[in-house]
């Protein structure tokens, strides 16, 4: 990972950690415009013109079980069939995403499917609200904006570089072992120099590292952040997929899915995960089959006085 790749602008870096962090139900629509599934047709083209809207979803009970997008519309109203009931002409399979979802979901979820929004839905199953690219954009425009403000500010005060501040984001890609583990060390070294304990740098080399080799064994390619404060480090990786079925399997020590030729290499002994999680003081994770996985680990650097043989 050569060092022109590994200092991108700091605001798309920051903006990448946004994504992160930031949950479908923070950007999502609130306001939904659903129908049952005996509105006619004639309902829904007068809701998207009143609404400015190009689908609705047809709920039973809350639970959306289809979708009437501007397609379907033109389609009954060629036909001269715009009395008909919705249930003839929405579309019945309906990919639906959760609100407690990442952001970085619903952005992959437009990338992999052909849809202009998505129905999101909480843990009831229910439908709570909409997702569109907009909605999306306009979260990423404030948050840019929100950043630019900072970075100004920081310029007129400018940080001791001695001082624990660090926000980096790495592109990882899909089994280049030779650069696997390079994010990991130049973390490692950027807090030695601050004078970080070892014990520390040990949890935290172990859980990037874990996490670096994950995203180059196991997915497409993704990108590993670092959100480093004087208080504690947070360490977040993302994959575009391809998801994992089970999350309770994969964080079983020795469950891997590693083929023979990763496992030639020395990697897929299927304890990634799992020591992830041993050495830090907290650890979330996030995987939807098909659009991607996402972990977050955070070791505060006031924590060292922690049994580490129990973590390590």
């Amino acid at each position: 990972m050569s060092e022109e790749r590994m200092q991108p602008l700091q605001s798309s870096l920051r903006v990448q950690e946004l994504i992160y962090g930031l949950r479908i139900s923070e950007v999502m629509t609130n306001k939904v415009f659903a129908v049952s599934r005996n509105c006619t047709m004639r309902d829904v083209r007068i809701i998207m013109k009143e609404n400015a809207i190009s689908g609705v979803p047809v709920v039973d009970n809350k639970r959306v079980v289809g979708i009437v997008t501007m397609n379907d519309l033109m389609n009954a109203l060629e036909k001269g069939r715009m009395d008909d009931c919705v249930i003839l002409w929405m579309a019945g399979e309906v990919q639906t995403l959760a609100e407690d979802m990442p952001l970085s979901f619903a952005i992959s979820a437009f990338g992999k499917f052909p849809f202009r929004q998505f129905p999101i839905v909480n843990k009831k199953n229910e439908l709570v609200g909409i997702i569109t690219f907009r909605n999306i954009n306009l979260a990423l425009i404030r948050e840019l904006s929100r950043q630019l403000r900072e970075m100004e500010n920081q310029q007129e005060n400018p940080a001791d570089e001695n001082s624990l501040a660090l926000v980096k984001v790495y592109q990882l890609h899909r089994y280049d072992f030779e650069n696997g583990g390079k994010a990991s060390s130049e973390i490692k070294r950027y807090l030695k120099e601050r004078g970080i304990s070892s014990k520390l740098i040990r949890r935290v080399a172990v859980a990037s590292y874990e996490l670096e080799i994950n995203l180059v064994a196991h997915s497409i390619g993704g990108m590993l952040g670092f959100d480093i404060t004087k208080d504690r480090v947070k360490i977040s990786s993302h994959d575009r997929g391809p998801g994992i079925e089970d999350v309770d399997k994969a964080m079983t020590e020795g469950f891997s899915t590693a083929n023979e030729w990763i496992r030639s290499q020395g990697f897929g002994a299927g304890m990634g995960l799992p020591n992830v999680k041993r050495v830090s003081d907290e650890f979330a994770i996030k995987s939807s089959v098909g659009m991607g996985t996402m972990v977050q680990a955070i070791i505060y650097l006031n924590s060292e006085e922690k049994n580490e043989d129990q973590r390590a």
